[in-house]
């Protein structure tokens, strides 16, 4: 049969774009060595692939952890023994960071940090979740003596106006930490508001991510310390008051973070062990979701460097457009925290985050908690919508948008039910 000169025309061009492959990823093995070495025991895993990886995630995406050292001075601003029907102790606490490294001494603004305690605990000390806040303390409880923050925060949300916080947020955001039901629950909670260590702006360097930096006299390396990073070394020093303080159980201390935030909750669990449980969510891309990944709902390397170039370094710009020769995935960051549990969670609106994408993830950091002699993802799909997935690395999704509500600080109780009581 012979066809005429246009229909085959249109054939060669139709057919071609039905044929095109998609867009096929090789994903890093998280245990074996650049050099191709096969990583066979915990003591390979220990003392050559983690330092490894920590190297790679420091120089290519996050920038170098401020190896500094910090002397903490904690001052109470008010303590109320009685709050919440009398269940717990609320209180505000300043704390001052001096940090000395040979003849620099940056000056460093004070932390101030929202606590609530149960007031019945084990004598041990109560299980603590750590983390930070997106609009400053005063947002979180209608207590007229918390502390509102001075420097810069987001515009336009509970009462902000001009990049300033106001008074009309107070208990504005009551919500996203519901602090009198986390200590109904037997949990203590620290938090502060994230702009007391790195304010959230390209235009800003302040007040933390300048001071943990000694001058150079020349340009930002491309393996500056960046927002993310600087936030997760905040938290780590919020962890230093915590295990010091006979309250809260220095064994079982919790971070969780929502969205850039759970991004840092990741990061910081990742660098320090001594967080026995981690809980990122919704944090997506550049946290707990792939950089490999072809999913046009779900954000990307490119569009997040684009959006937020200060939350990486400079040398993560370099693949923007080929994620694939990444030296690693984030599946290797997860895996930094094994054998300790970690939750996911997600919501099923918000594709941005990529939650199919952050189950893979756990499915392919698995391995490295099974060779350190435990069970990691146990499950081959994700569960179904409002189902706890409550292995070692859990998971779980709620109908609903990109926040962090009181639903999902029941999952996360549930999960440190198991994991840390």
């Amino acid at each position: 049969m012979r066809f005429p000169l246009s229909l085959l025309g249109a054939l060669l061009v139709i057919v071609p774009a039905l044929a095109a492959d998609p867009p096929k990823f090789t994903f890093p093995d998280p245990l074996a060595m650049q050099d191709g070495t096969k990583v066979a025991t915990k003591d390979d895993w220990t003392t050559k692939r983690v330092p490894e990886l920590k190297e790679m995630f420091q120089q290519y995406m996050y920038g170098r952890y401020p190896e500094l050292k910090a002397k903490l001075t904690a001052k109470v601003l008010f303590e109320d023994t009685k709050a919440f029907g009398g269940k717990c102790t609320l209180k505000e606490v300043e704390l001052s960071l001096t940090i000395k490294q040979g003849g620099w001494e940056p000056k460093c603004p004070p932390i101030h940090l929202l606590i609530a305690v149960p007031n019945e605990r084990p004598k041990a000390g109560a299980p603590v979740f750590v983390g930070l806040n997106f609009n400053g303390n005063h947002t979180l409880v209608d207590d007229e003596r918390v502390h509102i923050p001075t420097g810069w925060v987001y515009d336009k949300q509970h009462g902000a106006k001009d990049n300033k916080a106001t008074a009309d947020g107070r208990g504005k955001a009551k919500g996203v930490w519901p602090l009198e039901d986390i200590v109904k629950a037997g949990y203590a909670v620290v938090t502060c508001y994230s702009g007391d260590i790195q304010e959230d702006s390209d235009k800003s360097y302040g007040p933390y991510r300048s001071a943990l930096s000694p001058p150079s006299g020349g340009p930002p390396r491309a393996d500056a310390t960046a927002t993310i990073m600087t936030w997760a070394w905040g938290v780590h020093r919020m962890v230093d008051f915590v295990i010091g303080e006979k309250e809260f159980d220095a064994k079982r201390v919790a971070v969780v973070g929502h969205s850039r935030l759970g991004k840092c909750a990741l990061l910081a669990g990742a660098f320090d062990d001594r967080i026995a449980c981690v809980f990122p969510h919704q944090a997506g891309c550049g946290g707990t979701g792939p950089s490999r990944h072809a999913d046009a709902k779900a954000e990307g390397v490119k569009r997040i460097n684009t959006s937020f170039p200060h939350w990486f370094c400079e040398n993560f710009k370099k693949y923007n457009d080929d994620p694939n020769t990444l030296p690693f995935d984030q599946h290797e960051l997860l895996a930094l925290c094994a054998p300790r549990p970690l939750l996911y969670t997600n919501a099923a609106d918000d594709l941005w985050a990529n939650p199919s994408g952050q189950f893979d993830m756990m499915k392919r950091a698995t391995p490295v908690y099974e060779l350190l002699g435990v069970k990691g993802m146990e499950a081959d799909k994700m569960p179904e919508q409002g189902k706890l997935l409550d292995s070692r690395l859990g998971y779980w999704m709620r109908a609903g948008k990109h926040e962090m509500n009181g639903d999902d600080w029941k999952t996360f109780v549930a999960f440190a039910d198991k994991w840390m009581k």
